[in-house]
């Protein structure tokens, strides 16, 4: 579960791009889920993947890469990646 935090002023294009990789990364094999919140500032990126493999795989793809390498700017730290499991 990524967790991004926008820089002062610049939540409007980091909601873009976010949403821009959102649809893309949608149509990656093994996708189950792809969706980003918003709540008190911050995006939320909550995800599901039919195996392991399939995250390792979207995570070298060309969006995921630009994404990460072009949107440090947008940031006002780096974003932070929890894995949440459900509770059962």
């Amino acid at each position: 579960m990524p967790v991004f935090i926008p820089s002062p002023d610049r939540a409007a294009e980091l909601r873009t791009a976010l949403h821009e990789l959102q649809q893309t990364s949608r149509k990656d094999p093994g996708c189950i889920e792809y969706s980003v919140y918003e709540a008190d500032g911050r995006f939320v990126l909550i995800e599901g993947w039919d195996s392991r493999a399939d995250l390792e795989s979207h995570n070298e793809q060309a969006h995921v890469q630009e994404f990460v390498g072009s949107s440090a700017y947008l940031l006002a730290e780096p974003f932070t990646v929890a894995r949440i499991i459900p509770v059962s």
